[in-house]
């Protein structure tokens, strides 16, 4: 078996959560560590192989790798060019939303989430159509809330998905305590009222999978503990310091939960 060796060995920081197995074995040799909240996944590239519809995407829009999509639709001016940037990439995910395929290991990681009863949601850049399509044809049964798609704004690198997730699923700190921020609400803003204090995302009991930079720094500014999906085109992620834990496919991530999840660990694949 090749071992992939994560970036967290060099960090002083590092993620840990209690073992999701059963037994007193385990119960015992790890009973301080905190428990595992939930996971949170990206879409393309993560659930399902389809990262190179982005590099079509550029050539249609007619932009160089180092532009991010999202960042150069939106600085189009007058909104109607805006719409017909997104239209095109659109076009370009509802044709391959046809082709998909299931990534490797997905029903075994999922099935095994939905016995532990771990929490589950999705964090993506993409919209809805394709993400529906996928969990309807590959997941049916298998709950995902919240979704988290193109419409919510900012998107990722921002933390603001993540932690909006959080919140929904009652994971909060307080602003006081915590001082200034990333913010969960959908536009960026914290929520207005007199609760608003109480109403900021908590991630640190969270995990972030994906297969992106933005994924890695979403879930890094969120405070959540991060595991990427490693592939050829992104291995030079494997040593970014955003990254605390590297899998080569998505169930091998049934075995770091069940043994407990351990940043400064390596990878078994």
């Amino acid at each position: 078996m090749r071992r992939l060796i994560s970036t967290m060995a060099q960090k002083a920081s590092p993620r840990r959560f209690a073992p999701l197995q059963h037994g007193i074995a385990a119960a015992d040799q790890m009973s301080n560590l905190p428990k595992l909240k939930g996971i949170v996944f990206d879409v393309d590239g993560t659930l399902e192989p389809q990262n190179h519809m982005f590099s079509e995407m550029r050539s249609v829009l007619g932009i160089p790798k180092s532009v991010d999509i999202l960042e150069h639709v939106y600085s189009l001016s007058p909104p109607s060019a805006q719409d017909e940037a997104m239209e095109s990439i659109r076009a370009i995910e509802r044709r391959e939303m046809a082709r998909q395929t299931p990534q490797p290991g997905l029903a075994e990681l999922m099935a095994y989430l939905d016995r532990r009863g771990v929490p589950k949601a999705i964090c993506t850049r993409n919209f809805d159509a394709p993400v529906n399509h996928l969990l309807t044809k590959f997941l049916p049964g298998s709950v995902f809330h919240p979704v988290i798609t193109r419409e919510f704004r900012p998107p990722k690198p921002d933390p603001a998905g993540i932690l909006f997730i959080a919140r929904s699923w009652g994971l909060v700190r307080s602003t006081a305590a915590a001082g200034p921020g990333p913010t969960d609400a959908p536009n960026g803003n914290p929520p207005a009222g007199e609760d608003a204090a109480e109403e900021l995302g908590d991630a640190s009991g969270l995990i972030m999978v994906g297969d992106s930079i933005d994924d890695m720094t979403a879930g890094r500014k969120a405070g959540a503990a991060t595991v990427l999906l490693v592939n050829k085109v992104n291995e030079h992620l494997s040593e970014h310091a955003h990254t605390d834990m590297v899998i080569t496919k998505l169930d091998e991530l049934v075995h770091l939960l069940e043994r407990g999840f351990a940043g400064r660990d390596i990878a078994d694949s």
